[in-house]
């Protein structure tokens, strides 16, 4: 994982309330951008999981792809006029719940 890449992380709860408003639509023809434009670098990302897991986890450094887009910040100016949608759910809140939810199904 390169330490310079950047990411953008959406919800699942975020992204099927955008498609399901996106369904209930008419007025809307062509694509409409459902994602969060807060972008974060893999290496904070790394190592926001590692604290809130408290793994013993290190980073390893590897070469970005030579196609890896230098940024991923996806314009929802649409979805916010035409949906009245934008993301909700924080990166810490959805990462606990993610958490959460795997420790609970492996029994931890």
């Amino acid at each position: 994982m390169g330490s310079k890449g950047i990411c953008k992380k959406t919800s699942i709860r975020d992204t099927i309330e955008g498609i399901i408003k996106m369904m209930n639509t008419n007025d809307i023809t062509g694509p409409i951008n459902i994602g969060n434009p807060i972008e974060i670098d893999i290496k904070t990302l790394a190592q926001v999981i590692i604290k809130l897991t408290k793994s013993k986890s290190e980073i390893i450094y590897k070469p970005l792809p030579g196609d890896d887009p230098i940024r991923r910040r996806p314009d929802i100016t649409l979805a916010k006029d035409k949906l009245k949608w934008e993301p909700k759910v924080t990166l810490s809140d959805g990462l606990e719940q993610t958490i959460k939810y795997f420790k609970d199904g492996l029994g931890r």
